[in-house]
């Protein structure tokens, strides 16, 4: 489980790096451009990143269903070997697709002033800005979408399908709880990443306002959020935010006379 958690902090902390920089260069100042390297940089990291994480989240759905339903045979199954290949082929199914939609985008005329309506790169902003044919982008697009935004959240929803059946079984109450323990952040955190990215993706167009709150959301709120997720949950952090709550309980009034 932690070996999955370490991949997806690393995405996490790519994908911030990647946006976040040239988001607050452009609030600071008023030269609102970035250059055609960092456009370029910014369209296949951030879809490498992107395809990635959905792939990843899948993958931990598979580990959360073995550990839950085969429980005695999860040192067998998720072998450390296995765990290493599954993780290898969520970045190397990413960046292949990455290099293709990325590719096939960047190649595409553009006309008049390059006014991109969005705060990053992003592949169908991008494509909104060609003055050509784009059936073959939106084609590949679509193509491109099935296994990371499609077959992806299947996965996880028939993988939580099998571990509700499997927590509902358990006799006692303690077990439920400890297994929603193990799954709640990692559920939480697909929804809150799977959603608007399916919302943006697989929609007719949006509007731009709609466009640009989605992908805010789902990689600068959701990569924020996802360490508060999972660290919360663990008691020695639990117990570190009480002490300091408690001790700014107690010394705020002392402070106050």
């Amino acid at each position: 489980m932690y070996f999955f958690l370490d991949n997806l902090s690393l995405l996490d902390l790519c994908i911030t790096c990647t946006i976040v920089p040239q988001l607050l260069a452009n609030l600071w100042g008023p030269d609102k451009t970035i250059a055609a390297w960092g456009c370029i940089s910014q369209s296949y990291l951030f879809h490498w990143i992107g395809c990635t994480e959905c792939a990843l989240l899948a993958v931990m759905a598979i580990d959360r269903y073995v550990a839950i339903c085969r429980p005695l045979q999860y040192t067998l199954i998720m072998h450390p070997w296995v765990c290493v290949q599954m993780a290898a082929a969520s970045w190397s199914s990413g960046l292949v697709n990455s290099l293709l939609q990325a590719t096939l985008t960047l190649q595409l005329p553009l006309c008049g002033r390059h006014t991109l309506d969005h705060f990053f790169c992003e592949v169908p902003a991008l494509i909104k800005l060609a003055c050509g044919n784009t059936s073959t982008n939106d084609l590949a697009l679509l193509i491109g979408e099935i296994p990371f935004a499609m077959l992806a959240p299947l996965l996880v929803i028939i993988s939580y399908t099998f571990i509700a059946r499997a927590i509902l079984k358990l006799p006692s109450a303690e077990g439920r709880h400890k297994a929603l323990s193990i799954c709640s952040s990692h559920l939480l955190v697909v929804t809150m990443y799977f959603g608007p990215g399916i919302y943006l993706y697989l929609q007719p167009p949006a509007k731009s306002s709609q466009a640009k709150f989605m992908s805010f959301f789902y990689c600068v709120i959701t990569p924020v959020l996802n360490p508060l997720i999972y660290t919360l949950r663990n008691k020695d952090v639990k117990r570190a935010w009480m002490q300091i709550l408690q001790s700014r309980v107690w010394v705020d009034p002392l402070e106050a006379k």
